[in-house]
């Protein structure tokens, strides 16, 4: 009976031991002590593009006044996880990407791609099929084929999945790579036909979750793991081009009937099944309907979303994602498309386009969003190409008469973000006391902070820094966004 005694006694001293251990290291604090701050700054009307400005250091606060503009940040208040930015591969990119030499081929990968050269993306979306940006519309079977015994991804060995290895590649072997479709066949829609919407025939809805399956698979054998996959693209529009209208209803049962069942029959159950990919505006409904269905909800990783509920003059609606994530909790949130709109040559260095992005990217991550996807890495000249004449800014375009890559101020306001916030770095809570600055923070997995900071005004503005009884003081030009390493 000692003996007994004695084991427990062990057994309950070393389980209290640990207890206060992982109790201890919870309650760990974030420390200024001897910390550094690595100021880098991008700015209009100057040469400052991702550059290295200061270099601070902590010092004793006092209480803020009303006066100041403050930022504070506590380190200890955390809350979702991030899994990387990115940008789309399309057919457009990969067919401009083509055309260039392979010395500039290489600069446009280290421009993305590396994390110590570019700016270090570690997202990747691509299409399944085509979509509005393709040269033409094509497809992986014979039309009509239901049993799909003509499928083949050929199409995209060309152009495509060549530049997504490469990408891959650059980025050290691993990018989180997710795809969507823009629309099924002809002979599987209501319409008969790609472009301008139609729905998804109830008869063919087996054949259309066999087709996602086919496609992740033939990718997989590409050596291009396939992370997820949207249900559809934009499924309330109806486009001049690819595109399917889904309402939540429809998706819903697709999912829960046919597409989950489908991939978890296929051994493709860790694909994940991302709802919605489209606006804000209505993102709130597609959830609700969704996921209070369980037996729909168990098969969904989270909400895609899409900035163009904008593009009639609104205003981004940001506090819906705040809602769905408020809601829903155990689901993610990924913004899963963006761009500027109507290619306008003379305005690749136009800044609001990239004040669009950081103005976006803080308010989305701020409400609870896990990662942040950018449309097309790379276009011409001309915006394109593009079948049905749908033309549009990316970060960097390609001038396929000259060979010259053109780098976007979008480019480098991305790249504050993507460059500096790390793979499984979680957000931590930021605040700043006036309208005239935005900000958001993340605490990275080595222990260093990444604070973004935005400026929209037109004057130069002075601002602290405050974390518990440290601050530093920091001053951010006028139309800037700076990122605070420390």
């Amino acid at each position: 009976m000692k003996k007994i005694g004695f084991i427990i006694t062990c057994l309950c001293f070393s389980a209290t031991v640990f207890s206060q251990a992982k109790s201890q290291k919870q309650q760990q604090k974030f420390s200024t002590t001897n910390k550094k701050i690595t100021v880098y700054t991008t700015a209009e009307n100057s040469n400052l593009k991702l550059t290295s400005t200061d270099n601070l250091v902590f010092s004793s606060a006092k209480q803020p006044l009303e006066t100041e503009t403050s930022i504070f940040v506590e380190p200890s208040k955390k809350f979702q996880k991030f899994m990387g930015i990115g940008g789309a591969v399309t057919d457009a990119s990969a067919e401009v990407f083509a055309k260039l030499s392979k010395e500039k081929q290489a600069e446009f990968l280290n421009a993305y791609y590396d994390k110590q050269k570019g700016i270090g993306y570690s997202l990747l979306r691509t299409t399944i099929q085509s979509s509005d940006f393709s040269s033409e519309s094509y497809s992986y079977i014979k039309e009509g084929d239901a049993a799909l015994k003509t499928f083949s991804i050929e199409h995209d060995k060309q152009y495509r999945i060549p530049l997504i290895k490469q990408a891959i590649k650059t980025a050290g072997g691993k990018l989180t790579t997710y795809a969507a479709p823009w629309s099924p066949n002809a002979f599987m829609k209501s319409n008969n036909n790609v472009l301008k919407g139609g729905t998804l025939l109830p008869e063919y809805y087996q054949t259309w979750a066999n087709f996602y399956a086919k496609f992740i698979k033939a990718y997989e054998k590409e050596g291009i793991p396939i992370w997820g996959t949207s249900t559809q693209n934009e499924p309330m529009a109806v486009q001049t081009w690819e595109s399917c209208i889904y309402t939540a209803e429809n998706e819903r049962d697709f999912i829960k009937n046919y597409l989950g069942p489908t991939l978890k029959k296929e051994k493709l159950n860790n694909v994940k099944i991302i709802i919605w990919d489209h606006n804000r505006d209505l993102m709130n409904q597609r959830a609700n309907v969704i996921y209070s269905d369980p037996e729909a909800s168990k098969y969904v990783w989270g909400t895609g979303f899409h900035w163009y509920e904008t593009w009639s003059g609104g205003l981004p609606m940001f506090d819906n994602v705040r809602k769905v994530h408020e809601a829903y909790l155990d689901k993610g949130l990924l913004f899963t498309e963006g761009c500027v709109e109507r290619f306008d040559i003379a305005k690749y260095q136009f800044w609001p386009n990239a004040e669009k992005y950081g103005t976006a990217m803080i308010n989305d991550f701020n409400n609870g969003t896990n990662g942040w996807t950018d449309w097309n890495i790379l276009l011409d000249q001309n915006g394109g190409p593009n079948h049905v004449g749908n033309f549009c800014f990316a970060p960097i375009h390609a001038n396929t008469t000259t060979g010259e890559l053109i780098y976007t101020p979008s480019y480098y306001y991305i790249g504050h973000f993507s460059k500096f916030i790390h793979l499984n770095a979680v957000r931590i809570s930021s605040a700043v006391s006036k309208s005239n600055l935005l900000s958001t923070s993340f605490l990275n997995t080595d222990g260093t902070v990444a604070t973004i900071v935005m400026n929209q005004t037109d004057k130069e503005i002075n601002y602290n820094l405050i974390i518990a009884s440290e601050k530093t003081l920091i001053k951010i030009p006028a139309h800037s966004i700076q990122t605070l390493v420390y």
